[in-house]
């Protein structure tokens, strides 16, 4: 089987229905909204009105708020740096070449598990374990 042979499943692929295009279509007239009303106008928003009531979003209290100088972390487990070739400098591109890391976040290297190469390793952060194994295994680890 080629790739030019691939298919969508039998049944999942279904056409948009064009609302509002006259009566043969099925959804002509009130295209499906029905007769008068909030919800039948152009640019409702359903999910809000609770008929005059007070809504839900209204009534239950705020809580918490967010911190803007925080700091997400993707973390790597000193095990997981065992791929790379021994004596290589790992920085957060090489990571993330190999698929331990995303794009946006800065790294921080956790000491689970034990490194068996001499690397020199860069990223944000360390914690105390994963910088004594990385030194132990005669690489460096060094906070950019």
């Amino acid at each position: 089987m080629m790739i030019h042979d691939l298919k969508p499943a039998a049944g999942s692929n279904q056409e948009k229905k064009r609302k509002g295009r006259g009566p043969a279509s099925g959804n002509g007239k009130t295209a499906g909204y029905g007769h008068k009303g909030q919800l039948a106008r152009s640019g409702h928003k359903g999910a809000y009105f609770e008929g005059g009531q007070l809504p839900l979003v209204r009534r239950i209290p705020k809580r918490g708020f967010t911190n803007i100088f925080r700091v997400e972390y993707d973390v790597v487990n000193v095990s997981e740096l065992n791929r790379f070739e021994d004596g290589a400098t790992v920085t957060h591109f090489d990571l993330r070449e190999a698929g331990l890391v995303g794009k946006k976040n800065a790294v921080k290297i956790l000491g689970n598990g034990d490194l068996t190469k001499k690397l020199n390793v860069e990223a944000a952060k360390f914690t105390a374990s994963a910088k004594e194994k990385i030194e132990k295994a005669g690489g460096t680890a060094k906070e950019v």
